[in-house]
């Protein structure tokens, strides 16, 4: 863990597509994950559309208009969670605003990664953009300028129980916008904002009712994933042709006999990945004796494949809460100021736990066919551990115990933090869904993977290398070409697995296959 958050941070580094800065606009609609991510990682400019000032606009005239009013409202003239029952008189409504976002900002331990602040700021501002929540037009404006001017506010990685909405981590950015809070500028130097905004009726509540945080790293791990679960294909194949295993079960015909999206889809990509192989050709035919694969190699479509429809239920999910307005209270369509429970994150935890649950499977399949074509038991002809000379030389047993711990850590992310419900706001709040929590596991989970993916890619393309003079297929053959790794005696490994994950990470054994066999799925 880089325990500088604010310098770039190549385990949390961004995967597949590089974005160029552009300005986002937010308007009444969804964002799209292309948004989040451009704001998020690669400090894309924000602007208010006009259609959203309008919207915001019109709905603070509603707040302005209950303020007056005798009967109390929620948020607008009482006080707050198990407090709401005492109404707040008029001069003391800007101290209640102001005190709900102190007392809220009550994170602790190290701080959260600057990419998880900009989403969940962003995320919060697209929330406001729908004209549902009763901000001013300024207040919002003035939270679109810290996005804008890379003020990101120091937020803590404890205090949210994904109920009422991620209320520590958003009363944080809160309470920089109000000018108390600290923020770092775009070279990580703690300040303060300089133009700071007084809160008047229901703004507080409005800055911090969101599933704003839990979303953010999701869409951030979507994204991720998107990238991962296509080099999981990329390494599986080559483990397939490193082992000498067969091809014929990834034929079209017999995964149409199952027709689950995903599973085609990775069987697909395998198929495409080790077109024109000879190592594959070598041994197809009447001389090849064995009947069947391990399932590591036999199932790998099975199990990526039940990894992306994972995925893609995230994904839906995602992009709902992105069409989201969470807030309580809300402000109507029709003008009514409603309670409601929209801020509960069970949706989003749900699937941020399914998520780390799917990774650490693909990644478990991973590591055993990594620790097949160490064991001259099962490698079919490799030498011990792929070491240049085995006994002085030790090979990658190693990084095969590296992969071995990342596998159990990501098992243990892999139980669900959303049944964990803990009671909270003198009962109030009697059941929360812990999706930050959730979140946070699977960030863990999803760097984990790629480490795990990068140990797979360097153990087959040396094991494929050690076939000469077999040629793998043209599109695996790219890979470890680009990869760049050098056979020969035990050197420094770590360095070369930092490597290769960075060359996962980025995209790069994606796109060296890709040349080769066009988009894979």
């Amino acid at each position: 863990m880089d325990c500088n958050p604010w310098r770039e941070n190549p385990r949390l580094g961004p995967l597949a597509t590089v974005f160029k800065p552009h300005h986002v606009t937010i308007g009444v609609g969804a964002p799209t994950f292309e948004d989040v991510v451009a704001v998020a990682r690669h400090n894309a400019p924000v602007q208010l559309a006009p259609e959203a000032l309008t919207a915001i606009e019109q709905t603070r005239a509603v707040i302005d208009a209950l303020a007056v009013d005798s009967t109390p409202h929620y948020g607008v003239s009482t006080g707050f969670g198990a407090l709401a029952t005492r109404h707040i008189p008029t001069d003391k409504r800007i101290q209640l605003q102001r005190s709900l976002i102190r007392s809220h900002a009550a994170g602790s331990g190290p701080e959260v990664d600057r990419e998880v602040v900009r989403a969940l700021m962003f995320l919060r501002l697209s929330t406001l953009a729908t004209g549902r929540t009763g901000v001013r037009p300024e207040t919002a404006t003035a939270y679109a300028r810290m996005l804008s001017d890379n003020l990101t506010p120091v937020v803590h990685e404890y205090g949210s129980l994904g109920c009422s909405g991620d209320l520590a981590p958003l009363a944080h950015c809160a309470l920089a916008l109000i000018g108390e809070g600290p923020v770092r500028d775009a070279e990580g130097n703690l300040t303060t904002v300089s133009d700071a905004v007084t809160l008047h009726e229901k703004e507080g509540l409005a800055l911090i009712n969101g599933t704003d945080g839990m979303l953010g790293m999701l869409v951030l791990a979507i994204h991720d994933l998107r990238c991962l679960l296509t080099t999981a294909d990329i390494t599986a194949a080559m483990s397939v042709e490193g082992l000498l295993g067969t091809d014929r079960v990834f034929a079209a015909d017999l995964h149409a006999l199952r027709p689950q999206d995903g599973q085609q889809a990775s069987a697909a990509n395998i198929r495409a990945l080790l077109a024109g192989s000879p190592i594959v050709a070598s041994h197809r035919g009447p001389e090849d004796t064995r009947v069947q694969d391990a399932y590591s190699l036999r199932c790998a479509p099975q199990v990526a494949g039940a990894a992306r429809d994972t995925l893609a239920h995230a994904t839906h999910v995602a992009q709902r809460e992105l069409a989201s307005a969470i807030d309580n209270p809300v402000v109507t369509e029709d003008g009514r100021v409603e309670s409601n429970g929209n801020f509960h994150g069970a949706p989003i935890a749900y699937v941020l736990d399914f998520l780390a649950i799917a990774a650490a499977d693909v990644a478990s399949m991973a590591e055993r066919r990594t620790d097949r074509f160490l064991d001259v038991a099962r490698s079919h002809g490799l030498p011990a551990f792929l070491a240049d000379d085995p006994g002085v030389d030790s090979g990658y047993m190693i990084a095969q115990y590296t992969q071995a711990a990342l596998v159990s850590e990501m098992k243990r992310l892999a139980v669900p933090a959303s049944v964990d419900s803990i009671p909270s706001s003198a009962m109030q709040e009697d059941h929360v869904s812990m999706g930050w929590s959730a979140a946070r596991k699977l960030r863990t989970a999803v760097d984990a993977l790629a480490q795990v993916l990068a140990i797979e890619l360097l153990t087959a393309a040396r094991g494929i290398q050690l076939r000469v003079p077999l040629a793998p297929s043209p599109a695996t053959g790219a890979v470890i070409d680009a990869l760049n790794i050098q056979p020969g005696p035990d050197r420094f490994l770590a360095p070369e697995i930092a490597a290769a994950t960075d060359f996962v990470k980025s995209g790069g054994a994606r796109s060296a296959a890709e040349a080769i066999t066009g988009e894979l799925a």
